[in-house]
Formats: C-alpha cells, structure tokens, sequence
C-alpha cells in the first residue's frame, strides 16, 4: 500500500540509493508513478507493505517501509532491489554502486570516488564541518535528522583524526 514518504513514521526503514550523477527535473517527473507504483504493489509473503519511494535532491531514491504494519522478507528485499535495477535502466544511470561518496557543497550534491576522498582531505576541500549524505541510515528519523550531517561525525572523521596527526608542529 503506498503511503505518502512524509507521512512514514520516524521508525520507517529506509534504504538510499545514490544516482552516479544529477537527475534532471523531468526524469524525476517521468519515473513518480513508477515509484508510487512499485510502493502499491510491494509486498511481503503475500502482505501489503505499507510503503513509499522518493528522490531526494534530484541524487537519491529513497525507499521507505513502515515495519511496524509488516516487516520486509528477504523476497521483498531482492524484489525492490530488482525494481531499482529497472530504474537504474530506464534513467541510464547507476543506482546500485556504492563507490561514490556524496557531499553537500554550496547547495549542491558533489561525488567523490571513495579513492579520492583521502587526497580531498588533504587538499581541504572536504573538511570535518562539509555534509555528507551518510547513505547508511537505516530509519526515516536518521533520513530527516542525521542526512546530510557534518563528515567529522561519521565514519569519516577517522580521516580527519588522521590527517590532525599528520600537521607539522608550529
């Protein structure tokens, strides 16, 4: 059963998926019943699901799934995977990759390859204060609270701790 995203509880499971560039106004308009869709027919061993799908940023699709109506099967899992593998198709882009990391700069989503962030560091042009969309959030709450937030208080700043030590003395 398709449910508005805005109106998924904060305990709503959430999977992000990173587009490998920025979707244009219209591509996101042509896919919209797709993903409302796909949240109407999905189910699990046979249960409706109540759930909802949306772009974010014109980079990223969010699923969405109210578990406390009815938990996600693996079945369920492989078959909104497969969903955003047609997706990924149907717009030319990569959906599925995850060997990009997506900052926030000046208002707009920036990727760096993961082999690239460390030399980013250095090069200060990611710092412990640039957002990060922490692709990783597992719940709707994390989704609106956490996404993006400061790299310095994600994974990343073991990078920053890193280079701090890597400063010559004054």
């Amino acid at each position: 059963m398709y449910v508005a995203f805005d109106q998924l509880p904060p305990e709503a499971r959430v999977w992000v998926y990173q587009a490998s560039r920025l979707l244009t106004g219209p591509e996101v308009v042509t896919v919209l019943p797709s993903l409302a869709h796909f949240a109407e027919e999905w189910t699990s061993h046979g249960r409706s699901l109540h759930a909802s799908a949306e772009f974010l940023h014109q980079h990223f699709l969010v699923i969405g799934l109210d578990e406390g109506v009815a938990g996600a099967s693996g079945c369920s899992i492989d078959a909104s995977v497969r969903f955003v593998a047609q997706l990924e198709q149907r717009l030319g882009v990569e959906l599925l990759d995850k060997s990009r990391l997506a900052f926030l700069e000046n208002g707009q989503v920036q990727l760096l390859k993961r082999s690239e962030v460390k030399a980013a560091i250095i090069a200060g042009t990611v710092g412990p204060d640039t957002f990060y969309f922490d692709n990783t959030v597992a719940t709707k709450g994390e989704l609106d609270s956490q996404w993006p937030r400061p790299a310095g208080q994600t994974w990343l700043a073991r990078y920053f701790a890193q280079e701090e030590k890597n400063q010559p003395l004054a």
